[in-house]
C-alpha cells in the first residue's frame, strides 16, 4: 500500500505486523508510534522541550475538551493549536466521540449528532459530524478523525452492528464537510488527512465491513 500520505515499508508475512511511514506537513511519523496525549493541547507535567528531546513526532489534541475550553474559535484566532501550544510537529485530533460516550446519562444520541451537557458548567452542547470537522479544522490538525459513536465493551453483536452503521452514516457528512473546509481560505491546517474509525468491537466480520 502506498499513497501520498502513508505507505507500508515492511510487513511480516507470519504475524502480519507492519512498519510504515506517515507523511504530514509537519514531519514524518514512523509507525507503529507512541503518540503522547495532550488532552487540552499539552501533555500534562511534560514540557514541549522534553517531548522534542524524546523525539515525539506527533501529539494528540482532544476535540471535545478544546471545543468546550478555551473554544476552537479562540484557538483559531490565536493561529491554531500548533501556535497556541508552541509545537511545530504533527498533531492528531480525535473526533470527540469517546468523550461524549463517556458522559453516559448526560448525552443523547440522534441521527444528526449528539446532544450533551458540558461537564464544566452543565450547559447544553451539540456535536455532529459537521461540527466535529469544523472544530478540528479550526485547531489546524494534521490528522483529522471522522466523528464516531464509541462502542461500549462488552458489546452485543447487535450493539456493535448498530454502532458500525451509525458511524458509517456519520462518515459521509464528515467527509463532505472536511472536503469543503479544505477549500476555505480561513485555515490553519496544511494538507490535512481524514482518518476513519474501525468499528465492529470484537466481531471480525463487522470489523471487516
Amino acid at each position: 500500500m502506498d499513497s501520498q500520505f502513508f505507505n507500508i515499508e515492511h510487513k511480516d508475512p507470519a504475524t502480519q505486523a507492519r512498519a510504515g511511514r506517515i507523511r504530514t506537513a509537519h514531519g514524518e511519523i514512523e509507525t507503529p508510534v507512541f503518540m503522547p496525549v495532550g488532552t487540552a493541547g499539552t501533555v500534562k507535567a511534560v514540557t514541549q522541550e522534553m517531548l522534542e528531546g524524546l523525539d515525539a513526532r506527533i501529539i494528540l489534541g482532544n476535540t471535545y475538551h478544546l471545543f468546550l475550553r478555551p473554544g476552537h474559535d479562540t484557538v483559531f484566532d490565536l493561529g491554531g493549536l500548533r501556535k497556541f501550544i508552541s509545537w511545530d510537529r504533527a498533531i492528531l485530533t480525535d473526533s470527540g466521540g469517546f468523550q461524549v460516550f463517556s458522559l453516559g446519562e448526560l448525552r443523547k444520541i440522534k441521527e444528526e449528532g449528539v446532544e450533551f451537557r458540558s461537564h464544566l458548567d452543565g450547559s447544553k452542547q451539540f456535536l455532529s459530524p459537521e461540527v466535529s470537522m469544523r472544530v478540528q479544522h479550526a485547531l489546524g490538525s494534521d490528522i483529522v478523525m471522522c466523528f464516531d459513536e464509541c462502542t461500549p465493551f462488552p458489546a452485543t453483536r447487535e450493539q456493535a452492528g448498530d454502532s458500525l452503521e451509525l458511524t458509517s452514516r456519520w462518515a459521509r457528512p464528515s467527509r463532505s464537510e472536511f472536503d469543503r473546509l479544505k477549500e476555505t481560505p480561513e485555515s490553519t491546517a496544511v494538507s490535512p488527512a481524514l482518518f476513519g474509525i474501525n468499528q465492529g468491537s470484537v466481531y471480525e466480520d463487522l470489523r471487516s465491513r
